[in-house]
């Protein structure tokens, strides 16, 4: 993104090189699903993957955890091939629709979840425990799964990936069903488990959530992965004006910026942002104040589908 070279760690928590998938459609023919993907992700880092729907974000997610072979390329987890059981040791993986034995509890299917990853039975019973509480889940905890909501099935798929305090969690739409609230609190895990240095990867076509909680984003369009994007940059210099409310100043000033009258000798205008800096020393010198002062940004919605519309097609 800066023109610097930038060295490779294959160790990382993710790290993909040139992935392809191909596989057979309708009438025999060929889909190239992915299309040379290549992503490293970092220790700690909170990492969005954006995309419309049918745009290759849950296949690379299946690479990542070998539920299903590439056709060519490197996929790896902390330095191990994506495709043995020793590299998801250390992952928390919530699928895209979570699907559980709905004759057990909650409580029954995460001593379930703990025993396959080789817990110990007091670390189950305690780490259970935490995780359900942090779920909202205490009060349904000994109830069939068949009983539960859309939005309580979800927050249980989260509670299993947790229950092995795992350092990488990877996500399909995690915030799939459920309402404001529970939104809310996953973004808040999210943002815990990166202060407690974490690695979470979670795909999602809601621009917003990935806006809050990521680091960086990536956009795969048609099979095709984007160049990232650091989250705070894209906003940063997103900024494309000033929504301003100003008292007073020259009225050829505020007529050549288009501004509203209000009450009073109170304005709204629209700066540019190349003219803000102009516009605001003359308001000043002419006696005007300013009473508000908005940026107005692109966010990551604008730019995804930004890019979206750029690439339909091509």
């Amino acid at each position: 993104m800066d023109g610097t070279t930038k060295q490779i760690d294959k160790t990382a928590p993710i790290f993909i090189d040139q992935l392809h998938k191909q596989y057979r459609g309708k009438k025999r023919k060929t889909v190239n699903a992915l299309k040379g993907i290549s992503l490293t992700v970092a220790p700690g880092e909170v990492f969005g993957f954006l995309g419309p729907n049918g745009a290759g974000k849950s296949t690379t997610i299946k690479s990542l955890l070998g539920l299903i072979r590439p056709t060519s390329g490197v996929v790896k987890l902390f330095g191990q091939a994506a495709n043995t059981a020793k590299s998801r040791t250390r992952v928390g993986y919530l699928p895209e629709n979570p699907a559980f034995y709905d004759f057990l509890s909650a409580r029954e299917y995460l001593q379930f979840v703990g025993r396959s990853f080789g817990m110990a039975v007091d670390d189950i019973r305690h780490q259970s425990q935490k995780v359900l509480s942090l779920l909202g889940l205490e009060d349904a905890a000994n109830r069939p799964i068949r009983g539960y909501s859309k939005g309580m099935v979800q927050r249980l798929g989260i509670a299993q990936t947790m229950l092995h305090d795992p350092d990488l969690y990877i996500l399909d739409e995690p915030l799939s069903g459920l309402d404001p609230l529970g939104r809310t609190l996953v973004k808040d895990l999210i943002l815990d488990l990166k202060n407690r240095g974490k690695t979470v990867f979670f795909s999602t076509h809601v621009t917003a959530d990935a806006e809050r909680v990521c680091d960086r984003i990536g956009v795969i369009i048609d099979g095709v992965l984007h160049p990232e994007q650091v989250v705070s940059e894209l906003l940063r210099d997103g900024v494309d004006g000033y929504f301003c409310r100003v008292v007073g100043g020259d009225q050829n000033l505020l007529k050549r910026f288009s501004a509203v009258s209000g009450s009073g000798d109170v304005y709204e205008v629209f700066v540019p942002h190349a003219d803000y800096n102009t516009f605001a020393a003359e308001l000043l010198a002419s006696g005007g104040l300013f009473d508000l002062v908005e940026p107005r940004r692109r966010d990551i919605e604008d730019y995804f589908l930004a890019l979206v519309e750029k690439f339909k097609g091509s």
